[in-house]
């Protein structure tokens, strides 16, 4: 492995994520590219397919997330936006397979998402107590965060 060229990558892949938030999606993809023909990381990949994402591509966007498993099978960022994904093709249950092996990843940051997108797609099914649990495991890994907070509120006001 040549760090040097896998330093560079991952530069060039900051360098898409920064054009992504600015709203360059198609140079923010080309970026990704550059960077995965450097050295292709499983952060790029993901990214990259987030990008798709943005423009509609959502097959595109989980071949990128299946190639950054590939890449990196400890990198849970893929394995999250796949479920997220298939939540929008409305493929609930072929979701939940994906997050629960986002929730295992070694290597994952943020760590409470697919926390998160299991207690959205259970309420949405009306399986509010399995929300709730999602929800209390988010908030495990990230305490301080008030979409949590508010999202366990509400269901627990569902209940009563």
């Amino acid at each position: 492995m040549d760090e040097s060229l896998k330093a560079r990558a991952l530069e060039l892949w900051k360098r898409g994520q920064q054009r992504q938030l600015d709203g360059d999606i198609e140079g923010a993809i080309e970026t990704y590219t550059q960077s995965i023909q450097l050295y292709p990381t499983a952060e790029a990949h993901t990214f990259r397919g987030w990008a798709y994402s943005f423009q509609g591509r959502i097959a595109d966007a989980i071949d990128e997330c299946k190639q950054a498993i590939e890449v990196d099978d400890t990198f849970g960022n893929p394995y999250n936006d796949i479920g997220s994904y298939l939540i929008r093709l409305g493929h609930f249950d072929e979701a939940v397979g994906w997050l629960e092996k986002a929730k295992q990843a070694p290597r994952y940051d943020p760590r409470h998402f697919p926390y998160m997108n299991l207690a959205r797609l259970f309420a949405r099914q009306g399986q509010l107590a399995r929300a709730i649990d999602e929800l209390n495991g988010a908030l495990r890994e990230q305490p301080d965060d008030p979409s949590c907070t508010r999202m366990l509120t509400q269901l627990r006001g569902m209940l009563n």
